[in-house]
């Protein structure tokens, strides 16, 4: 797959999983449910790697750096957005996960050497400004909702947790060890580390069997994280980790276009220059060569 399908199916996939995650809410908790998603990920690439016969031996050291990838990208980036949610709304969360792009770019900078260049900075303030518009009428209803500073103190967290998981992956690609067999262990590793704090926490390992239950599960195992995640990552050693994670400033439009469609949302003047700026910090982003996957 080229760049531009790379960049556009994690767009896509997780613009619309929020749509999925409203039909695992209830019966089981949600640590509870993010754990299974990444253990049902991991079997199935277990599988595919089974069948495609490729390598599932590594070093002690290699599992460390696997393990490390897993328990940021897919554990406490996991645990803190939900509990966030919990507290403050998820358009504030959102607008606080959107600033990856400005962590992710200075942390390339720090651990790559990678140049910090005037249009991705001006990209990644346009793509967050564009965000914040966009659920700001969420987020003017929400004033005073639940406990924020612990709520966004929870939001920070996940997403400086959820850019060190892209820095760590990105470092592994330079070390030649393979996207889909790191994503097999380090969602494997990234499900052990949200069940033992759930575990810890409480939680009742509790399962739902109904249908709508078990589709979003194995939508969200299939399509949120193996398919999504190999493309993002698989983006992330080829452009570097600053350019790739203005995916996550994108994820909004489309998660708008299917609010309208199935939750028949109104638009507002604000959504749309919020779209627009967006759309601006994409084309500024993406169109020079800026850093790339190999140094």
């Amino acid at each position: 797959m080229d760049n531009l399908g790379l960049y556009l199916t994690p767009i896509l996939i997780w613009g619309s999983t929020w749509l999925a995650i409203t039909y695992q809410l209830g019966k089981v908790p949600p640590e509870v449910s993010v754990a299974y998603r990444f253990a049902l990920a991991s079997l199935i690439l277990f599988a595919w790697c089974g069948v495609r016969r490729l390598r599932l031996v590594f070093t002690w050291r290699e599992h460390l750096w696997m393990a490390a990838q897993g328990a940021l990208l897919f554990g406490i980036n996991y645990v803190c957005v939900y509990l966030a949610e919990g507290e403050i709304s998820s358009g504030l969360v959102a607008v606080a996960f959107s600033g990856i792009v400005f962590l992710n770019i200075l942390g390339a900078r720090a651990f790559f050497g990678t140049p910090v260049r005037l249009p991705m900075l001006l990209g990644a303030a346009l793509g967050v400004g564009g965000v914040a518009l966009i659920f700001l009428p969420e987020l003017g209803a929400a004033a005073g909702f639940g406990r924020s500073e612990r709520g966004l103190a929870l939001a920070v967290t996940g997403t400086v947790s959820a850019s060190l998981g892209n820095l760590v992956a990105s470092r592994n690609q330079r070390q030649g060890l393979p996207v889909v067999q790191l994503n097999t262990f380090g969602m494997m590793y990234g499900a052990l580390f949200v069940a033992l704090y759930a575990l810890a926490a409480g939680r009742s390992f509790s399962f739902d069997g109904s249908i709508s239950y078990l589709l979003s599960l194995g939508y969200l195992a299939l399509f949120g994280s193996v398919l999504a995640f190999g493309a993002y990552l698989t983006l992330v050693g080829r452009i570097g980790a600053g350019r790739a994670g203005y995916i996550n400033v994108a994820i909004p439009i489309v998660a708008l276009l299917l609010s309208t469609l199935f939750e028949g949302l109104r638009w507002q003047v604000c959504m749309v220059a919020g779209i627009a700026l967006c759309v601006g910090g994409n084309i500024l982003v993406l169109r020079r060569r800026g850093e790339s996957g190999a140094h």
